[in-house]
């Protein structure tokens, strides 16, 4: 196996795994690692209960920081009738599935001796940055939109962060952390960052383990950016390849429709953005106009034989509160996959034969003014 670089899946060129500061390619598009051999089952290292379990599948060692993210479970349940395995990533140290990648991203940095990072979050992901450079020891500078969820921005402060409100909206927060990424404080953006993926790549690891070794037949989730959506296409994709499964899971993935420019492209049948009126939405975890790795979340889709939802505010906010019934307490914005499941079973993509498994991103606890006045 040659060594593993980035590669600009637009261009076709790579670039070299070396050094902390290269996070995207020369032309400013987005980079990932290239392809990657994948695992066979005797490559699960047993005798670690976090996503390091999967190790051998990441493109260079690491000395870990880890908090004991991934080994999250996965509940036989039903939705709307339909048979499916909910998958909680709230079991996640932070509240949420981005200390997968999170986790990957930091270790990688501090493996090169960074010392301050700058990102840009609608919570989630700053809240998680936060805590993995709390235990690293690297100082962390997280910009958030001003109306992002007190309760995330307490938690990002309560790591040591220090916490920036940005006026506007997500899109204006991550230009201005562009625009002050390169003057002596490296960008660990979760939405840019490719080792971001490779720890986001262990949702469909550990779901083929926890199947038995085999794939589901269909995943759904919520995208903003899209790093679910990707991590699924990379670890599956790498055990295709290796023959590990007979073939990829249906990425079947849900957007507010307040909030939609992936939905929107799909439908169109784009390669790129395509015109798109947007609004506030509750899922605000997913409210992003412009995602970074649009075309590869669509190709990725599309390659699955997948499909998009775009689901109403209502249907987002009943789907909180039917989740809650079934003892899962989701925030609204991962609430969305549920919703996105009575969708996707109308249009016969999901029957009640078939293996479905449901991520539920982030936990309603992140989020507890719109729990409250959700549930009442």
């Amino acid at each position: 196996m040659t060594a593993p670089t980035y590669r600009d899946e637009r261009s076709g060129r790579t670039y070299p795994l070396t050094g902390p500061d290269r996070w995207r390619g020369d032309d400013g598009a987005p980079l990932t690692v290239g392809p990657l051999p994948g695992l066979a089952p005797v490559d699960v290292d047993t005798t670690r209960r976090s996503l390091w379990r999967y190790r051998a599948a990441f493109p260079v060692p690491l000395a870990p920081v880890t908090l004991g993210e991934g080994a999250t479970p996965l509940l036989d349940g039903e939705w709307d009738g339909v048979p499916v395995a909910f998958k909680p990533e709230w079991f996640n140290p932070t509240g949420s599935f981005k200390d997968r990648g999170t986790s990957l991203m930091i270790s990688f940095l501090a493996h090169h001796g960074v010392t301050e990072v700058i990102e840009d979050s609608s919570g989630n992901g700053g809240a998680s940055v936060a805590a993995y450079c709390a235990a690293a020891g690297i100082r962390a500078r997280i910009l958030v939109p001003a109306h992002t969820s007190p309760a995330k921005i307490l938690q990002a402060r309560a790591y040591g962060a220090e916490v920036e409100e940005i006026p506007g909206d997500r899109d204006a927060t991550a230009a201005e952390a562009l625009r002050r990424a390169g003057t002596g404080t490296v960008y660990a953006s979760h939405n840019w960052h490719p080792f971001f993926l490779q720890g986001t790549k262990t949702l469909a690891y550990e779901i083929w383990e926890d199947l038995g070794f085999r794939a589901p037949d269909n995943v759904v989730t919520v995208a903003g950016a899209g790093s679910t959506v990707l991590g699924c296409a990379l670890g599956f994709g790498e055990l295709h390849a290796a023959g590990r499964i007979a073939r990829p899971p249906r990425l079947l993935v849900a957007q507010p429709a307040n909030c939609a420019p992936l939905y929107a492209a799909f439908r169109a049948g784009a390669e790129t953005e395509v015109p798109v009126d947007t609004a506030p939405t509750i899922a605000e975890g997913t409210a992003i106009r412009h995602p970074v790795r649009l075309p590869e979340v669509l190709r990725a889709v599309r390659a699955s034989g997948g499909d998009f939802a775009a689901i109403p505010e209502p249907a987002i906010e009943e789907a909180v509160r039917g989740l809650a019934r079934k003892g899962l307490y989701a925030e609204p914005t991962s609430a969305g996959a549920a919703a996105a499941v009575t969708a996707f079973a109308r249009r016969g993509l999901i029957t009640p034969g078939q293996t479905t498994v449901v991520l539920l991103t982030g936990s309603g606890l992140k989020t507890d003014a719109a729990m409250a006045r959700i549930t009442g």
